[in-house]
């Protein structure tokens, strides 16, 4: 038997930023990890998908979008689809080695297997093969996966290769003429973006009534514009009810209609993995699939933490990160706790959109004192001058008593990349006077925030 301070299942983005973070601050710590290190996000989900998306930008601007620049290509345009992926491959593999070299600096001890649970002497127990190591304090990492629905169809489909999740997608090697997706969220928006952009004709089912699920309705919305002038077509308020042939049956309206597909892409989220061997046995309270947390990260039973999508909060990398550091604090006896009032989340198409704090409509149904600033992103002038005239926005609510930002929605161009800005200026509740005194760089796409506020 083998003892830690800290055990920490799962090496996903939560769980090994979680187990360095606790390794730095002195503990002794075994991270399991059954598959990959890296988890989805490094193997099957943020950074393949965005050097997918990096390619098909390459490839819309070869292919003549730099022909009002004067920059001009000489013959055909052509995607080796083949080779993105194995781009992907090399990325991945260069990243999840960083984590593991990362790890290893720190002293984590790091086990490959399935874990089970238990107690030994009353203390949180692994059980991993034939090995038991015992610690102080457990900490649940184990993330989430595809949900796959029960749609007639599907189970025969993801035999034969014919229907994906996000998983399997990312290393289909050719281009479909035409794909199907099933969900209009995030995962398959940006999905839908990439195979339109790269040949694909694409068809987008969504069951709610607009697409990017609780984000702000109107950004969302032009942002679906952007992709319908792309080609890409999008059926909402619609549900799929059976996929054969290589045809969908879907109800609209009440009517069932069809629609071809060569290869069909299951987006309609993603479920915690909250089935741990002994979890029961350790008395952890489940809800609706995720396991329960308090504001410290910690579930009813004492000593056992559980970070990530395996809570099913929110279902973001950049989330976990903080969710591990929060259980590692108050392992440490510190004053911390979890906010999830200003999460950003990014939609990584051209254009991108992000998204932070309330959404007009939470800020509505808040019943709170509110007004909208908006202004056209064409009022940046880096915005216009790499890439002209937009439809995208900066609409931020703001919270007319206290005179405080508690909501944005972008889009435009580095959308993903100062959202933090407004993201800390909601979590630290700036006044809006200072933010508006605050000097912004010139020119750059974030002094639309500046705009705005001066309205």
């Amino acid at each position: 038997m083998q003892e830690f301070d800290v055990i920490v299942i799962g090496g996903g983005p939560a769980g090994y930023n979680c187990a360095e973070y606790a390794a730095h601050h002195g503990k002794k710590v075994l991270l399991v990890e059954k598959k990959s290190l890296g988890g989805t996000c490094l193997n099957v989900g943020c950074i393949p998908t965005k050097t997918f998306l990096y390619a098909g930008k390459m490839y819309h601007y070869a292919s003549g979008a730099g022909e009002a620049y004067g920059v001009t290509a000489e013959g055909a345009v052509h995607v080796d689809q083949a080779a993105v992926v194995a781009k992907k491959d090399e990325v991945v593999k260069m990243l999840v080695q960083g984590v593991g070299s990362a790890l290893r600096r720190k002293k984590v001890k790091v086990v490959n297997g399935t874990a089970k649970l238990g107690k030994v002497e009353e203390k949180p127990a692994v059980f991993v093969e034939d090995e038991t190591y015992t610690a102080e304090d457990l900490i649940l990492a184990t993330g989430s996966t595809p949900s796959v629905p029960p749609i007639e169809g599907v189970k025969e489909g993801m035999a034969d290769g014919t229907v994906m999740t996000s998983d399997e997608i990312l290393d289909m090697k050719e281009i479909p003429k035409k794909l199907l997706v099933v969900g209009g969220g995030v995962i398959g928006f940006e999905m839908a973006a990439y195979f339109q952009e790269v040949g694909a004709k694409v068809t987008v089912i969504e069951m709610l009534d607009k697409v990017l699920g609780g984000n702000d309705r109107e950004v969302s919305e032009l942002l679906q514009k952007e992709l319908e002038k792309k080609g890409v077509t999008f059926h909402l308020s619609s549900g799929v009810k059976k996929l054969a042939g290589g045809v969908v049956t879907y109800e609209k309206d009440g009517k069932l209609q069809l629609a071809a597909y060569d290869k069909a892409l299951m987006c309609v989220g993603r479920r915690a993995n909250s089935q741990i061997e002994g979890l029961e046995k350790l008395g952890v309270q489940t809800e609706r699939g995720a396991i329960v947390t308090d504001e410290h990260m910690q579930t009813n039973v004492p000593h056992v933490y559980a970070i990530g999508d395996v809570n099913g909060k929110v279902m973001l990398a950049h989330v976990g990160y903080r969710e591990g550091e929060v259980a590692v604090n108050h392992i440490l006896g510190e004053d911390d706790a979890m906010s999830y009032d200003a999460i950003s989340g990014v939609v990584y198409t051209s254009p991108e959109a992000a998204f932070v704090g309330l959404s007009e409509e939470q800020a509505k149904a808040s019943g709170r004192n509110y007004e909208v600033k908006k202004v056209s992103i064409n009022f940046s002038g880096r915005h216009v001058a790499e890439n002209g005239l937009s439809n995208g926005i900066c609409k931020l609510i703001v919270d007319r008593d206290k005179k405080t930002l508690i909501g944005a929605a972008l889009m435009s161009s580095y959308a993903s990349e100062y959202i933090y800005a407004l993201a800390l200026m909601i979590d630290l509740k700036l006044p809006l006077r200072q933010i508006r005194r605050t000097i912004f760089p010139h020119p750059t796409v974030c002094e639309i925030i500046r705009e705005a506020l001066m309205d």
